[in-house]
């Protein structure tokens, strides 16, 4: 069995592809993967080939807000009709995530080649309800629909109405947790559960001197997507003023240590389920694949949304009890010592424990299995 998984975007719509790619293959089955070349190394440590790269994402926070240009979203969804065939022929399926114009390209060529398509989400927050479904439908349909058409036309495929519809299909695969992102009525998802890939990188020794040297200390991190600004000064008064320590994420905002102090570490990419586990509090933003994985860990959370479907995460870890949402996306000294305050009682810590034991872990065998059955194929054993 072949199968190409294909996404453009942040970490949050690449990494659960790549985990269910990499559980493929240990499966037996020939998975590869089409990604922004900012996850070539990545993909190399999951043993994932990188078949075709995109631009890379890195400069995504600069943009955010912005929306793109007709000409670039025409030239890019060209570039698409023009590359996915060479590594799409002969598979048996292909599994798409992210940037809508890119995924609606690589449908119409799995429909050209007559290859299985599917189209995986991984939060239920994006996406619409039955009434909003047509005004997404209008919004693709008058952003990329005309050049898709044309592109279509060129290579003898029938024009598509309701490019929503056709990009994200009928069922989209909903890759998350049950109980943290449940299904939304009516948006018509097939839940598998999260697909997340086990972890066994070790912490860096720099990272590991720094736990051992003292408390447990907070997290402070915003993955793939905008920081506040001045938010790593807020930070280090909040959690000085409480004796603690704190350690920041650089992510793709580049947050920086503000002046000296052995009592705060910046650091880069990390096997953030192994951090988790080792921290007091993660402050966060709220995307999908860390809320999932401080989530697993059982550490107490503080979600400060910025974007997208972040403030509903935020109102989930509140809802489960396992954290709190910050009152905005901009914290203050106040704000955040008042977030660390009450995410610091005993409750809150037995609470994140105690839903940490119910998140599911098995989201890409139901995912292998469903599509092994959609394209006709045997289930493999799922072994560990």
């Amino acid at each position: 069995m072949r199968v190409l998984f294909w996404s453009r975007g942040p970490r949050g719509d690449v990494e659960p592809l790549v985990a269910l790619a990499a559980r493929l293959r240990a499966l037996g089955a020939d998975a590869r993967m089409c990604a922004p070349s900012n996850f070539a190394e990545r993909l190399a440590e999951t043993g994932v080939p990188l078949v075709l790269a995109d631009r890379s994402m890195l400069d995504g926070p600069r943009e955010a807000g912005r929306g793109p240009e007709p000409e670039l979203v025409a030239a890019r969804l060209a570039e698409r009709f023009d590359t996915v065939p060479a590594v799409a022929e002969g598979c048996d399926a292909i599994v798409a995530s992210g940037l809508p114009s890119g995924a609606a390209a690589v449908r119409s060529v799995a429909e050209k080649l007559g290859i299985r398509y599917f189209y995986a989400i991984a939060s239920p927050y994006l996406l619409p309800t039955p009434e909003q479904r047509e005004s997404y439908n209008r919004g693709a349909d008058r952003m990329f629909g005309g050049p898709l058409n044309e592109r279509r036309a060129s290579i003898g495929l029938p024009p598509v109405r309701n490019v929503y519809d056709y990009y994200c299909t009928d069922r989209p695969w909903l890759a998350a947790d049950p109980v943290l992102a449940p299904p939304r009525p009516g948006a018509g998802a097939a839940p598998t559960g999260a697909w997340m890939l086990p972890d066994e990188r070790p912490l860096a020794p720099a990272l590991e001197a720094f736990l051992r040297a003292g408390p447990p200390p907070v997290y402070l991190g915003f993955g793939s997507g905008p920081a506040p600004a001045e938010v790593t000064r807020v930070a280090v008064a909040a959690v000085r003023a409480r004796g603690g320590r704190l350690i920041i994420s650089r992510g793709w905002a580049g947050l920086t240590q503000p002046g000296d102090g052995d009592d705060c570490l910046a650091i880069g990419e990390v096997n953030l389920r192994a951090l988790f586990g080792r921290v007091a509090v993660a402050v966060h933003h709220g995307g999908t694949g860390t809320t999932h994985v401080a989530t697993l860990a059982g550490v107490p959370q503080i979600v400060v949304p910025q974007i997208a479907d972040q403030p509903r995460y935020a109102e989930r870890v509140a809802e489960l009890g396992i954290g709190v949402a910050h009152p905005g996306p901009v914290p203050t000294v106040e704000s955040l010592s008042g977030a660390l305050d009450a995410v610091a009682a005993p409750e809150v810590r037995a609470r994140a424990a105690a839903v940490a034991g119910t998140v599911r872990t098995d989201g890409t065998d139901v995912a292998a299995r469903r599509l092994c059955e959609a394209i006709g194929r045997n289930a493999p054993e799922m072994v560990a």
